[in-house]
């Protein structure tokens, strides 16, 4: 497997000072805050009738068919209050200028042109890092027979800039990418060698438990839930400590300090089990490895940018199909915490594989200062909250916060669920510590409430996320994949860095 394509890795922008006599760009993009500006661009630039149309239905984006070229415009609108929910639920300056690039690049695409030049200076840093994220997002296909990409002249932005937005658009687009991927080319065997190839980098280590590793360390669950499968259930961990040389994910130094630990589940097709899915809600199964991608792409960052505090990163991967070696309804398993578990249903595997990788975190020889774990758990927190944002769940009030403070800045929103300790009564077994999942409702929050049971007491969030774009939107321009997490992710760990 490649990797996947990077629009400003591969030089397709080119940053430019101010713009010369001859730019060689037939088309042009500018990008701006003031209502006056833009008035003032469309009465000199369009026809009459379509600057009359624009300011009496203002829109954000705007294309005009110039004689020498076709032109742009992105106007961000002043966002108008009264805000509820704290203003956690709105969009950020980053997110709203990332997901414009979206119509931006069709439009750029209709009109046929070659090269382009990007007008940014009327805006802030933050605001142009969405917009060059958003360019690496939105010119991503897993295909490779898509249609050449343009050329951009950028006015307005730094490398430094450039530098950030390209390590973290290709953190999110590597977390597609395996999404995207195939089942029957991305299972636990292929996907540790994956690791292997990509992910070896300064920085970063791997390190892979192969089945009879997790026999030995009493990984029961994970081994359960991939029983069914001709490849074997692995164990990823990814140990990344800093360079000594400064980095751009933060500034601050990590030396001496105890390593953040990441727990993905990386289910890499889930049948149900035994417990098996109707045809519809196994179509998109592939996507169940979409919490290992995320964290597999904030790996990715990390090393790019030299991040200057330690992470531990664990994906515990598996598939759980149907064989006469499959777990059943029914079977007791001891966990690698020493607690038994009655499987009441072979569909609630996730929890299972991430059980036992908790366990590992957290009893690690560097012992973590906190755990976060990200998983595509339940159906039922989409029924909750959409498919656009994730729930949050914690122990800790500060590390929930902070969580969704940052999903907010990234335009990648997280809510906070409760974890409402009574619901923990209905895990009651007569023959086991615990069964494995319930029936009937707040199936996200008894899911929770059982990943708490292997967190030690540690500080603890737990992200319950979809992992995928069911149509084209935002800088998003293709269904598939959607890298969810990752700039969440990013933003927390950027916050914690400065301290």
């Amino acid at each position: 497997m490649k990797a996947p394509f990077s629009y400003l890795g591969e030089g397709h922008l080119r940053l430019i000072k101010e713009v010369p006599k001859a730019t060689g760009a037939r088309g042009e993009v500018i990008w701006f805050t003031s209502p006056a500006k833009g008035g003032e661009i469309l009465a000199r630039e369009a026809p009459a009738w379509q600057a009359k149309v624009f300011a009496g239905r203002p829109r954000e984006v705007v294309g005009i068919a110039r004689a020498h070229g076709p032109l742009i415009l992105v106007q961000r609108k002043k966002p108008e209050g009264p805000f509820s929910h704290h203003a956690h639920l709105e969009d950020s300056e980053y997110g709203w200028f990332r997901d414009q690039v979206g119509a931006v690049w069709a439009e750029m695409r209709n009109f046929g042109v070659g090269r382009y030049l990007f007008d940014l200076r009327d805006l802030t840093n933050e605001q142009i890092l969405g917009v060059l994220v958003g360019l690496e997002l939105a010119a991503y296909s897993f295909k490779t027979t898509e249609a050449p990409v343009p050329e951009i002249l950028c006015l307005g932005a730094g490398e430094k800039l450039l530098q950030e937005a390209c390590a973290l658009g290709s953190a999110i687009n590597w977390a597609r990418h395996l999404v995207n991927m195939p089942g029957n080319e991305l299972h636990p065997e292929s996907m540790a060698e994956l690791v292997r190839k990509h992910f070896q980098r300064p920085g970063l280590t791997v390190d892979v438990w192969n089945a009879d590793k997790l026999t030995k360390e009493k990984m029961n669950l994970l081994l359960a839930v991939g029983s069914g499968s001709d490849s074997s259930p692995k164990l990823i961990h990814l140990r990344y400590r800093p360079r000594r040389s400064g980095g751009r994910g933060g500034g601050g130094g990590g030396r001496g300090r105890a390593p953040l630990a990441l727990v993905g589940k990386g289910v890499t097709f889930d049948s149900g089990g035994l417990d098996l899915k109707p045809s519809s809600a196994m179509r998109w199964m592939k996507k169940d490895m979409g919490g290992a991608a995320a964290l597999l792409g904030v790996a990715s960052w990390a090393a790019e940018v030299n991040y200057p505090a330690p992470l531990d990163i664990y994906v515990a991967c598996a598939e759980n199909l149907v064989d006469g070696k499959s777990f059943r309804p029914g079977d007791v398993f001891v966990s690698r915490s020493g607690v038994s578990i009655e499987i009441h249903n072979t569909d609630a595997e996730g929890r299972l594989v991430l059980a036992d990788a908790l366990d590992v975190a957290v009893k690690a020889k560097e012992e973590p200062e906190m755990v976060i774990d990200v998983a595509t758990l339940t159906g039922a927190i989409k029924t909750a909250l959409g498919t656009e944002i994730a729930g949050l769940f914690s122990n800790a009030d500060d590390l929930a916060e902070e969580l969704q403070d940052a999903g907010q800045a990234a335009g990648e929103l997280c809510w906070r669920m409760p974890l409402y300790a009574r619901y923990a009564s209905n895990f009651t077994s007569p023959v086991a510590d615990l069964v494995n999942c319930t029936d009937g409702w707040a199936g996200a929050i008894t899911a929770a409430l059982f990943l708490e049971r292997f967190i030690a007491r540690k500080p603890w969030a737990h992200l319950d996320i979809y992992a995928w774009a069911d149509k084209a939107a935002g800088a998003l321009t293709f269904a598939g994949g959607s890298g969810q997490g990752v700039q969440t992710l990013v933003r927390f760990l950027q916050s914690r860095a400065t301290r």
